[in-house]
This record gives structure tokens, sequence and C-alpha cells, in this order.
């Protein structure tokens, strides 16, 4: 097995990675709540998911991964108040609960194709797993960590000494009004729901069951522990997510766990995906940032330049949207796909050598907590080599790309739109040479000439032709 140092959120360090049992890690990963439509910050959080996978993979590792879809008890406050996402969506656009939650999975899965990334080998539903649900609250009750109240019932922080690690949260310094509201009959401001009972006064809800403690529905992160620890075992290794778990799910979900099963860590290493930022700010519904993976192909960019524009920032940093990076990223990506249709036919097996070296540089950068823009760069290293003969970087490409997961053995250029965009370019050429911009106009001619597009200023204006 090749080495790997992963950064540990709950550690707050990168250290070498060993699997609980050898050959084989076991992943469980945050996956949607489907009420709407993942948007591009959503799905940057599955390609993190999917390069661990793939570098784990190429280490040697057999790899368990295990995705959940939230499709129920996912209130619009963290304070457990608010209605359940799903049940809003369904009065919002006239649909049931169930055919909200079959329309945004089907959605998202098909996006999660579109990028290249790997189906886990377990797909978990909350509304299918009811019952492990209710027999976990069960148990913590039995161990006295729960309440009741009028709407619920809820997890006492305060029986728990090691509350909040993972976040550092100072529990104890904690007041009414800072991290969750102090609300209604809750003892503490952290304390959470396992169990929300439906109302009696309100309108009747399209997902609720009968429990011990009434008819009602699970809160959110009871599912999370439940369908991990069924499908993966306790404890296992690596528990994946977005930035924005760390403060309130994870912890949640570390605290219900660790004191159902008595098992501490209930999970190894932690892993997060930073943020997607768009104009400053965070990319999500809240901010009016929802583009996703049909806008983009709409703008006539491929979804797997997406997955390359996010492959050039490291998954623990903050990256940030815009129409110009995404245009870098996809004009990056066709050249790439150039080089790789070009090599597909190669002959020239020189540099077997040299490869090798290529080869230890690419799994160090891996192995480094999946520094993905590093890996990203020696691949087009390799395909610039004059060291290396066609042969050689073909094999190099075929076996990075297993691990970027960019589909170089099988993208074709995408072309329908390229007379309209080199005219514009050229227009765009004209009016810089006008104004004396020589060095935009240079730019633009070499950026065509990377597209392998030669320009030819004649008596009559400037065409252009396939070099």
């Amino acid at each position: 097995m090749s080495e790997l140092d992963l950064y540990n959120t709950l550690t707050r360090t990168k250290s070498r990675f060993e699997p609980l049992e050898p050959g084989r890690v076991r992943v469980y990963s945050c996956g949607p709540t489907v009420y709407s439509r993942q948007h591009l910050g959503n799905m940057r959080a599955y390609l993190f998911a999917d390069l661990l996978r793939r570098a784990l993979e190429s280490a040697g590792y057999e790899v368990l991964h295990v995705i959940n879809i939230t499709d129920v008890g996912h209130l619009t406050d963290d304070a457990d108040q608010g209605d359940d996402k799903m049940e809003k969506a369904a009065r919002d656009q006239g649909l049931s609960a169930s055919e909200i939650a079959e329309k945004w999975t089907r959605v998202f899965k098909r996006d999660l194709e579109k990028l290249k990334v790997e189906p886990p080998a377990v797909w978990c539903t909350a509304t299918q797993h009811i019952p492990e649900q209710i027999e976990m609250i069960e148990k913590l009750e039995e161990k006295g960590f729960t309440y009741r109240t009028s709407d619920g019932v809820y997890f006492d922080t305060s029986k728990d000494p090691s509350y909040g690690e993972l976040a550092r949260l100072d529990v104890g310094a904690q007041r009414s009004g800072e991290r969750i509201a102090q609300v209604g009959e809750k003892r503490n401001p952290a304390d959470f729901a396992l169990w929300k009972l439906s109302s009696p006064d309100g309108p009747r809800r399209q997902m609720e069951w009968e429990s011990p403690w009434g008819t009602g529905f699970p809160g959110w992160h009871i599912e999370c522990s439940a369908m991990s620890s069924k499908y993966l075992g306790v404890p296992f290794d690596i528990h994946t997510g977005g930035i924005d778990h760390v403060p309130v799910h994870h912890p949640n979900e570390i605290a219900q766990s660790e004191n159902v099963f008595e098992v501490r860590p209930w999970v190894r290493w932690w892993m997060h995906g930073e943020w997607l930022m768009f104009e400053g700010e965070k990319l999500s519904k809240s901010t009016g940032g929802v583009l996703s993976l049909d806008d983009l192909e709409e703008a006539g960019i491929q979804p797997l330049a997406f997955r390359y524009f996010v492959l050039s920032a490291h998954y623990r940093q903050q990256q940030t949207y815009s129409d110009s990076a995404i245009q870098g990223a996809s004009t990056s990506y066709q050249r790439l796909v150039r080089h790789a249709i070009e090599l597909r036919q190669a002959t020239d097996g020189r540099g077997a050598e040299a490869a090798d070296g290529f080869r230890a540089r690419f799994r160090a950068a891996i192995a480094d907590d999946l520094n993905a823009p590093q890996a990203l760069a020696l691949l087009w290293e390799v395909v610039r080599s004059p060291e290396l003969g066609g042969v050689e970087k073909w094999a190099l490409v075929r076996e990075f790309d297993r691990v970027l997961g960019l589909d170089l053995e099988e993208a074709r250029l995408e072309v329908p739109d390229l007379d309209a965009r080199v005219e514009s370019l050229i227009r765009e050429r004209v009016e810089a040479r006008a104004a004396k911009n020589f060095a935009r106009a240079d730019e633009i001619r070499a950026e065509l000439l990377a597209d392998g597009i030669v320009l030819e200023d004649g008596p009559e204006g400037t065409s252009w032709r396939r070099a």
C-alpha cells in the first residue's frame, strides 16, 4: 500500500493515514438534502470526496464508500425550529414530499455522473432507516443522555464533557443567542433534537412515523449516525463533509454516536472541504448563488471543465467562482483534451526512465493531503515534456487521470460554438490593434494558437484556420 498523509479536522494536524482494517478503508460522506437542486458549491464537496476515494484506491486500498440522502427531518433552523425542508418544498411546489425527494435525487445523481464522480457502494436514505434511528434514540435514553419536551426528544449536551471538541466549542461559555439561540424548553443552547413530535395544531405532515415518544419524525443529525454505523461498523475510518458541518452537524453526530456505542473516537479521520465563494460570499441558496451544472452547460462550459476548475484549488482552501475563472478552466481543459486525443495515437516510446520520476512526483503530490493543484501541474509537465515520447506520455496521463477523474481516455473536443468564439476574439483583436493595444492583440493570437487556431492577417482582413 502507498502511504498517504491526510489532514484530520479532529486533531487539526496532517498525519500518516492507517486504516483500522489492513487494506480496506471505510468512508462516509454527508449527502444532500434533496428538497431542491444542488448548486455548484454543493458539488465541490462531492468532487473532494471522489478525489479522496480515487486517491485511496490508487494507493492500493479497497474502499467501502457510503453516501446518505436526507429526505426528511432537516429543519430550516439549526435551533430545531422552522419547517422541515422537504415538507416546505412539497407545499411550495404542489408535489408530495416523496416526489420532491425522487426528483432531486435523480438530478443530483445525474450531475454526479456528468462530473465522473464514482457512485458509492451504498446509497442510503433517511426515510428507509427510521427503525435504526428510533433504536439509537432509545439507547441514548436508556443511558440518560436525553430529555423530553413538549415538542420532542433532545440530546443533553451537558452530559457529554467532550461535546464540541471537533469544532473547538467552549460550551460552558455559550450564552443564549450565540451559536444556537435558547429555544423554549431546551436546557442548554447546544442541545439538539433527536425526535420531533408532529404538531397537533398544525397541518398534517406527509412524513411522520409512530415512535415511543409519539408521532413525529427524526432530527437531522441522528440519521447519519444510524446509517453510517449500520453500513460501516463502529468505529470506522473517515467521515467527510463540507466545512459548514464543523460547527453543528458533525459535533452532534459525534456526541450521540460516541455515547450510544461507548467508543472514542467514533471516527478516526474527519475531513472537510472548504466553501466555494461567489463574489465574496459562500455559494449558497441563501445568498442567491444557486448556479448549477445546467447553468454552466447553457453557457457552453462542460461539466468536466468545472471538475478541472475545482481541482485547481486545494480542497481545504476557499475557492472563488467567477466567469473569467471558469472560462479559463474551460479553455485549459479543452487544451488538455486536445493533447490527450493526439497522445492516443502516439508511437514514440522514448523516456521510460524519465517517466518514473514524473510518476513518483505525482504520487507524492496526491499523498500530501490530496494536493490536486500540484498533481494537475505535473500532468501539464508530462504532456509538454521534451524528455518523454508520446507512448510514455499517454501512459502517465491515463495513470494520473485515474486519480484526477477528467475522463481524458474518452473525452472529445466540443466545437459547436468554435466559429462564434473565434470570430468574437478576432473582432476584439482588431479593436485592440486599432487602439494600439498590441499586447492584448498578441495575447489573443497566442490564446487561439494554443487552441489550435492560426490567424492570418491580409489585405482583406484577418482569417483563421485550424493548425
